[in-house]
């Protein structure tokens, strides 16, 4: 009798993700945490660095590039930058309506998963480490902060592309993170889809004793439990053991400087 390979199509959810082109971290990180039966498919935005132009040129294509996942007969489709979801929160829903509208196909944010782990795990205050540079760190506490969290004590890494980032060692980051995490607050969340952050989770909540959120996690739980599937992905954080259902969380909108 003939045996043929075990290959993982999806055949329970197959996810097209938008992510930003010079991003070399997300897939595997992504692939590491995905249970068996859930696939990712990926198509490419063109952005490299951090400035706010480069930032708002991602959406530039995000009609075609949902259209070109469509065409893959994905069942979701995340669009997956933490720096631009975050950026302008009050076209958080324009951004889902173009992808739906475009592609035909539900959707959400990476800034919207984030929402939801941070509700799921009642969290109020954050404590957001992030490599960015000074100016998106600070849309990103403002982004927590129009959606009711307080923030607290954290970092910034002053970092601007996708390829620096990625040079940031597993064991580099949580160095750093241990310094910098604030252990008063209810969860702390590692921002950023290109940093090599998935692999320090459990150690981080080890050591500072609360819950850690990064933003391929939560992308990856969200996307699961909005699935029905509940499987426990241990090695990843408190986050994929929390038993509350998956609460539909928006962004709210906020002024954001033109």
């Amino acid at each position: 009798m003939l045996t043929l390979p075990d290959i993982d199509y999806g055949s329970r959810v197959r996810a097209g993700l938008l992510v930003p082109s010079g991003n070399s971290v997300a897939e595997p990180e992504i692939r590491a945490m995905l249970p068996r039966q859930v696939s990712m498919l990926v198509t490419r935005l063109a952005l490299r660095g951090s400035s706010k132009p480069e930032l708002m040129r991602m959406l530039d294509r995000l009609e075609a590039a949902s259209e070109l996942l469509a065409d893959a007969g994905v069942d979701v489709i995340v669009f997956h930058c933490t720096a631009v979801s975050t950026f302008a929160p009050e076209l958080a829903g324009g951004i889902r309506d173009r992808i739906q509208s475009a592609s035909g196909i539900r959707c959400f944010t990476t800034a919207d998963a984030i929402l939801a782990g941070l509700t799921n795990l009642g969290a109020k205050r954050v404590s957001l480490l992030t490599p960015y540079i000074d100016e998106v760190h600070a849309r990103e506490i403002a982004f927590l902060e129009a959606n009711g969290l307080q923030v607290g004590r954290g970092a910034n890494l002053g970092i601007n592309t996708n390829s620096e980032m990625a040079g940031l060692s597993p064991e580099a980051i949580l160095d750093w993170a241990k310094s910098a995490i604030d252990p008063r607050a209810d969860a702390c969340l590692i921002s950023c889809t290109a940093i090599k952050s998935a692999p320090v989770i459990a150690e981080l909540e080890r050591v500072s004793g609360i819950p850690v959120l990064t933003s391929n996690q939560s992308m990856v739980w969200h996307l699961m439990r909005s699935n029905g599937i509940d499987s426990d992905v241990a090695a990843y954080g408190r986050l994929f053991s929390t038993d509350q259902p998956v609460k539909s969380v928006e962004p709210m909108p906020i002024a954001v400087d033109r």
